[in-house]
């Protein structure tokens, strides 16, 4: 293992330990403040949560996914991606958070970083980028395989839009609503305090800073050829963001976008692992044969 690979690993578990720490500090010590007076440092260890946990967990998502692809999809592949997702997401929440749209009237407060132009927390594009690869990576890997062929490519986009858009279901009500909030709409929606254009713009974001990479990507064989080992770092980081706003959801009361999100982004995301290909049938592929194919005439021959 590289010390790449390690630092890759690493920040994956920071990341996922750092927001089990974060559910902890908001839903155990937060109503319990006595407790802190039972741990050593207590009460330092969490005023550094409540003013830096929250860009601690995504920084270590940023590395270990930047490393990921980096390893396997290539620095070229990395930065189609990276480039477009920060440079559209920003866009997308600096207008927004101006004038309303495409999400709606809202304004982000203190615990998620320095604020771009006073208005959005540079941690938020950065949110976009980790995420929305996976979710776009996921979905290549269980429609696109081998071949890239563009007939897929559509429904492959769109997959990934939604899974993008589906965590979001789960992850406004966590991050608004609860108590800790880190945005609030000034005017609020009809759907759990979010207005439903909200959801239009997470999908029309997404999509197209997608569509940006799909174009940079149609070409790229490792891209096209992610296994279903390969893929175990997205559904990772996709599985265990999403179990960290659907635990503050329903914390809160909040269940029906849990299950929409569920229904909608969580179980798309694991099928999509599993239509991947696995290790020997790549193998397969890549020497331009269908694994299918291959696997019926062994065994008519067997018989």
């Amino acid at each position: 293992m590289t010390w790449l690979m390690r630092v890759e690993k690493w920040c994956l578990w920071g990341h996922i330990l750092s927001m089990a720490f974060g559910l902890a500090g908001l839903l155990w010590v937060m109503p319990h403040p006595e407790i802190l007076n039972l741990l050593p440092a207590g009460p330092t260890l969490y005023r550094w949560s409540l003013a830096g946990g929250g860009v601690a967990y995504i920084l270590m998502g940023v590395v270990a996914v930047s490393l990921y692809c980096y390893r396997t999809i290539g620095l070229g592949a990395l930065l189609a991606f990276l480039v477009p997702a920060i440079g559209v997401s920003l866009t997308s929440e600096l207008y927004g958070t101006s004038t309303g749209l495409p999400f709606g009237d809202y304004s982000y407060l203190n615990g998620l970083g320095y604020k771009i132009a006073g208005l959005v927390p540079f941690t938020i594009p950065l949110s976009w980028f980790y995420l929305g690869v996976c979710c776009y990576l996921l979905a290549r890997g269980g429609l696109l395989k081998q071949d890239g062929s563009k007939l897929w490519q559509l429904p492959a986009l769109a997959i990934g839009a939604l899974l993008l858009m589906s965590w979001d279901f789960v992850l406004d009500p966590a991050m608004s609503q609860t108590a800790m909030p880190f945005w609030y709409w000034h005017t609020p929606g009809a759907f759990f305090g979010m207005p439903y254009q909200n959801f239009a713009g997470w999908f029309f974001t997404g999509l197209l800073f997608m569509s940006v990479a799909a174009v940079f990507w149609r070409k790229n064989a490792r891209v096209n050829s992610l296994t279903r080992a390969q893929l175990g770092l997205p559904l990772a980081i996709y599985v265990a963001n999403f179990g960290f706003a659907m635990v503050m959801s329903l914390a809160g009361g909040i269940y029906t976008p849990v299950l929409l999100g569920m229904a909608l982004g969580l179980l798309p995301a694991l099928l999509c692992w599993l239509a991947a290909p696995a290790d020997n049938d790549a193998n397969l592929m890549s020497l331009g044969l269908q694994p299918t194919v291959e696997m019926s005439a062994a065994g008519a021959s067997e018989s």
